[in-house]
């Protein structure tokens, strides 16, 4: 019974953890220079703003591993409760994976995948293909 009970515990400990995770949004407009973008990132755990968090930003772009990549910033405290915000200067448009490396009230690393041009960037949809026959 007791070997049981500690299995189950064991089985529900990834999802305990999993809902204390952060989780993050990305909002970057572009800034008129190239490659340059505004970032303003959310911060959420367990639904309620992270606050207090040390936030450092950086990017690759997964399509040219080792080329392309930056180096990474820190963020500054938004306007409200889990904001940050933090400037990009990236090397060319295109799909880049953004890294959130958090600190403080929480130790975490978050990657988002999202592209980037003229207008600023939207996060990264793969549509599900089926499987070939």
């Amino acid at each position: 019974m007791a070997k049981s009970a500690l299995l189950l515990i064991l089985a529900l400990l990834p999802a305990a953890a999993a809902a204390q995770r952060a989780q993050a949004e990305l909002e970057c407009r572009f800034t008129g220079t190239d490659f340059v973008y505004d970032c303003l990132i959310r911060l959420q755990r367990a639904g309620e703003p992270l606050r207090g968090a040390t936030v450092t930003v950086g990017a690759d772009m997964p399509a040219m591993p080792m080329a392309h990549s930056v180096r990474p910033v820190k963020a500054s405290p938004g306007r409200s409760p889990g904001e940050y915000r933090a400037r990009l200067d990236l090397e060319m448009t295109g799909e880049w994976a953004v890294k959130l490396r958090l600190a403080g009230p929480v130790r975490d690393q978050l990657i988002l995948l999202y592209d980037f041009d003229d207008q600023g960037a939207r996060p990264v949809t793969r549509a599900r293909t089926p499987p070939r026959k």
